[in-house]
């Protein structure tokens, strides 16, 4: 492919290190599909003739059938999945070939391609969080009411319902789903027509090519065009977040699946046993989402350090990209459906949530702003109020509710037998009615919102 300017072939370590069809194989649909509209714009231009055009389309699908089928020979000679497709083509169609790249690069060629793939799992991504969101919405609504512990500090906190602690995640997630879609939109401009790095002589069509790629302009400028992997960068940052995401929600089903906790019970799909130890059932598969963050994580580290003192245009350096997102985007698909099928299945064990939110003095908070509203205590009085009470609780052996009436007066004399009306759990709850609280007629019209945004 290097023409006349050199005398002899590259040193086998050198074809090692340059090759990257080991990897950016991965780009073959994109790369024909990349081909076949360049060729269309070709002729329609006048700059190749159609019964050329005809041959390169056709001869291209029957690459991408080759491919796909599994029949076509990679060749690391050739360095990467443009030269593969292109030395293919050319056997296949003689002349007309190498009439296919005129007025392209292998720089635009290359962007064009990774473009559309990043798109492409950008696109999966949105339905893969989708599908986590509806799980995590089926066990809102049917826990919409079931009282659980909320924490902070992992310290029980507050009660909380279980149905509003799932739609924390629905949010979190939905944000996740729309950075993909944010970084999509910012990466719908085509390269394609760049060339290497000036643009080209020849009087192509970008905008032709931008639409039948499905991209919504063509880049303004042809340098950034080639250089440009903000793209790139965006999917893993966006990928890096959701993992996030996900690794927290993996913690909790670790914990919540323990025989500590008991709050859920993970099904047998989702789940492994041990070699020795007859009654175990792991949650291996979130102990392994919880992992898999390192990897998206380190492919965004590596991504940045790739690109960080590049100067423009292209650099080999850039062929380093790809490894990176290719492994990001499957660790990123794989965990999503993973946790999904996990959530899916999983059962909420009501009980067990219910004893644990009577716990650990949970409504100590319900007490503090009773004596506030009732007693007309000011907060920080009714705080230090209530911390002694808890304190004697706790000396005791007791909870809250457990104290007499007289136990409490003997601590602040104004109390009255009102007070017990708000210490328990579900009382507790269904109080907390301010917007985006816990209590179950504002859980049951989030579900309500949910289902409509996720119809």
């Amino acid at each position: 492919m290097w023409g006349g300017r050199f005398a002899a072939g590259p040193d086998a370590i050198m074809e090692a290190i340059n090759a990257s069809i080991g990897f950016d194989k991965r780009l073959a649909a994109q790369d024909i599909q990349g081909s076949r509209a360049h060729a269309a714009m070709l002729a329609a231009q006048g700059i190749i003739t159609d019964s050329d055009a005809a041959a390169i389309g056709e001869g291209l699908l029957t690459v991408l059938s080759e491919i796909e089928g599994g029949a076509f020979q990679f060749s690391t000679a050739l360095e990467d999945i443009h030269m593969n497709v292109e030395a293919r083509l050319s056997q296949l169609i003689g002349e007309p070939a190498g009439r296919l790249h005129t007025a392209r690069s292998r720089n635009d060629q290359v962007a064009t391609d990774f473009r559309l793939w990043v798109r492409d799992q950008c696109d999966a991504a949105v339905e893969g969080l989708r599908a986590l969101q509806r799980a995590l919405l089926a066990q809102a609504e049917a826990g919409a009411d079931w009282v659980m512990p909320g924490f902070t500090h992992l310290q029980v906190a507050q009660p909380v319902t279980w149905g509003h602690h799932m739609l924390a995640y629905v949010e979190m997630f939905w944000r996740n789903l729309g950075r993909f879609r944010d970084a999509r939109a910012r990466m719908n401009e085509c390269p394609l027509g760049a060339a290497a790095l000036a643009g080209t002589s020849f009087q192509i069509d970008r905008e032709m090519t931008a639409e039948a790629l499905g991209f919504d302009r063509p880049c303004a400028n042809s340098l950034d065009a080639v250089s440009d992997r903000d793209f790139a960068l965006e999917f893993l940052s966006a990928a890096a977040i959701t993992a996030v995401h996900l690794s927290r929600l993996a913690e909790e089903l670790v914990v919540w699946s323990s025989a500590q906790f008991r709050f859920v019970t993970l099904s047998d799909r989702f789940s492994t046993g041990s070699s020795i130890m007859p009654q175990k059932k792991n949650p291996d598969a979130a102990e392994l989402i919880r992992a898999k963050i390192g990897r998206v994580l380190g492919a965004q580290v590596a991504l940045f350090s790739v690109m960080k003192g590049l100067p423009l245009a292209y650099s080999k350096d850039m062929q380093e990209d790809k490894e990176q997102v290719f492994d990001a985007a499957d660790t990123l698909i794989l965990s999503l459906a993973a946790m999904t099928g996990m959530v899916g299945d999983m059962t909420a064990n009501r009980e067990s949530l219910e004893a644990a939110a009577a716990s650990g003095f949970s409504t100590a908070t319900d007490l503090a702003d009773w004596l506030v509203r009732e007693l007309g205590l000011p907060f920080r009085e009714a705080h230090h109020v209530t911390g002694s009470l808890v304190a004697l609780a706790e000396a005791k052996g007791s909870d809250l509710p457990e104290l007499t009436l007289a136990e409490m007066q003997g601590v602040h004399s104004g109390i009255t037998e009102g007070v017990f009306g708000v210490l328990g759990v579900q009382n507790s709850v269904a109080s907390r009615t301010s917007y985006g609280g816990t209590a179950p007629v504002r859980v049951r019209e989030q579900i309500a919102v949910w289902k409509e945004r996720l119809a």
